[in-house]
């Protein structure tokens, strides 16, 4: 069975190459990723999983704010799967994560669970921030969590500067999903050429909704940052299928068509699928496993989620600090008293 995957992955080599080497663009580089790569079978099947887990979660979450059981602020990544999870396959959980707030797939990736990233989204106890930080506020350890972004152009540009200055070993990542809130890229940039924004920091630009284009990608960008050259740039064009957040309904300044042609022709995790089968490294069969367990997973996750009770009004204030003793925290009047425990 060795000798036989070595001649898989020897096939499946082949047409990885193809893929990869047509989708990348390099500004200040010599050189790029690697063109030839290889995708083992274990490796194929991990990220299909994640992927899918991510999918459904995002398709639930979706669901239940529809249900009013999920309220306030909620960006889906759906769509943006490969993103994440060609990022995560070529670095490691030691290394620092942080990112804008479509951040339910990286918690997942960073350790989360999906049970505790619903019951984040529901406001439950047993939610990853413990009920209160929702969709925009999760955190695992090596990850701060979701970041709102609205107006930081200023402080990106002054951050490549810094990182530049200093050399520091940061990869910047734009994942670049076509549209700003309701605004297309064209509408809103002179040049969309993200990947050189950073001007004197070297970039690339990739195909993002292929996972092995954003793993090789990565891969070559921890290296270069690994080896003390400095920050790199990298843009992933990808696209969400969901609008900006949940209020908005995504179609007033896209068509329905555009979604459809995206989904047929692009998406992640069907590229991915058809990649393995037909190079015989997964059966039909194996893939709709998977689907099913995923499936089970994201209900009883749903299930704790809308189960599990809210946190009581006496842990309002706990954690404000670490390691501190109990302080005494005024509400919303001089004689309402909190106490905040960490």
């Amino acid at each position: 069975s060795g000798k036989m995957l070595a001649i898989i992955s020897n096939v499946f080599r082949a047409s990885a190459q193809r893929n990869v080497s047509a989708k990348c663009d390099l500004f200040k580089l010599d050189e790029g990723p690697a063109t030839q790569v290889v995708l083992t079978r274990d490796e194929g099947l991990q990220y299909y999983r994640i992927m899918q887990t991510m999918r459904r979660m995002e398709l639930k979450a979706d669901q239940l704010y529809k249900q009013k059981i999920i309220r306030g602020f909620c960006h889906l990544y759906d769509g943006q799967e490969a993103c994440a999870v060609g990022i995560e396959a070529s670095i490691n959980l030691s290394d620092h994560l942080i990112t804008a707030y479509r951040a339910h797939g990286y918690t997942y990736t960073r350790g989360g669970t999906v049970k505790e990233i619903m019951a984040e989204l529901t406001g439950r106890r047993g939610g990853i921030a413990k009920g209160k930080g929702g969709s925009m506020h999760m955190y695992c350890k090596h990850f701060y969590g979701g970041n709102g972004i609205v107006g930081a152009q200023g402080q990106i540009f002054e951050t490549y500067n810094m990182a530049a200055l200093w050399k520091l070993p940061v990869i910047f990542i734009c994942e670049n999903n076509r549209y700003g809130m309701g605004t297309s890229v064209e509408r809103a940039a002179a040049s969309t050429d993200y990947f050189k924004r950073g001007e004197f920091i070297p970039g690339l630009r990739v195909d993002g909704m292929d996972v092995l284009c954003v793993r090789e990608a990565t891969k070559f960008a921890a290296d270069h940052c690994r080896s003390g050259k400095g920050p790199i740039l990298m843009e992933l064009q990808t696209y969400r299928y969901h609008g900006h957040s949940m209020s908005d309904p995504g179609v007033s300044y896209r068509t329905r068509e555009e979604i459809q042609e995206v989904r047929s022709k692009s998406d992640p995790i069907s590229l991915l699928k058809d990649r393995m089968l037909s190079n015989n490294m997964a059966s039909v069969e194996e893939l709709k496993e998977i689907d099913v367990e995923v499936r089970k997973e994201i209900e009883d996750a749903a299930q704790f989620a809308t189960t599990d009770p809210e946190p009581p009004l006496e842990d309002l204030c706990n954690h404000i600090f670490c390691d501190m003793p109990s302080l005494e925290v005024r509400g919303t009047n001089p004689w309402a008293k909190l106490k905040s425990v960490s």
